[in-house]
């Protein structure tokens, strides 16, 4: 396979630095990690943005979040139909075998998948409504919150950061679509939870499910 390159000089500097410091340093943690096996109580569904930094947001140690990305953050309804399906397939994992006790799902403020969203849905970006886009029709799953945002109307930009929000919900809506999720949720022995990050002041906000609200944490 002669189009794989060797690694940029730069990655693996900063490879040797991790390994003579960070890893030295937590060595024995690691190593019981993979005696033990790993024992996350908290699965984390975040967008693929580099921007988004979830074990910093909350100083997380390693083993101790289960972490699946994807554009905008997204969980697909429950299809088994025997295709491909990584992020059913994560929270499958997590749930079943690792026994995770927490899921959160967490959006962001300047989405740049959310916005695709919004712009194919408002027929600006017709490219993505090509059915060759990998996007586009991933970002199908949030066209049902893209009708409820335009429903209230108001500005682009007012609706994209209201649909940032709402693709947070649509995917806590569709994770009770999996049946061992409703099953885990209703007899207490897991919890769903909904947060949006702003990025650019890191203000963090979780949904209220009695004031139907997002709120500052």
């Amino acid at each position: 396979m002669k189009y794989i390159k060797p690694l940029p000089s730069f990655l693996a500097n900063r490879y040797h630095g991790w390994k003579a410091t960070q890893f030295q340093e937590n060595k024995a943690w690691i190593a019981k990690l993979v005696d033990d096996g790993q024992h996350p109580r908290t699965m984390v569904i975040s967008c693929c943005d580099s921007r988004v930094h979830v074990t910093s947001v909350f100083g997380a140690e390693t083993g101790e979040f289960f972490i699946h990305r994807n554009i905008a953050n997204l969980v697909p309804k429950f299809l088994p139909d025997g295709d491909h399906h990584g992020t059913s397939a994560a929270i499958e994992y997590a749930v079943t075998a690792l026994g995770v006790t927490n899921i959160m799902v967490i959006g962001h403020s300047h989405c740049g998948g959310v916005k695709g969203c919004h712009d194919m849905c408002s027929g600006k970006a017709p490219e993505l409504d090509d059915k060759s886009s990998f996007v586009g029709r991933w970002m199908d799953i949030l066209r049902e919150g893209y009708e409820r945002v335009a429903e209230k109307g108001g500005t682009d930009d007012e609706q994209i950061a209201a649909l940032e929000r709402e693709g947070v919900l649509v995917s806590m809506e569709n994770l009770m679509t999996f049946p061992f999720i409703q099953e885990r949720v209703e007899s207490g022995d897991l919890s769903l939870h909904g947060l949006w990050m702003d990025i650019r002041d890191g203000g963090l906000e979780a949904y209220n499910c009695a004031s139907e609200k997002f709120e500052q944490i």
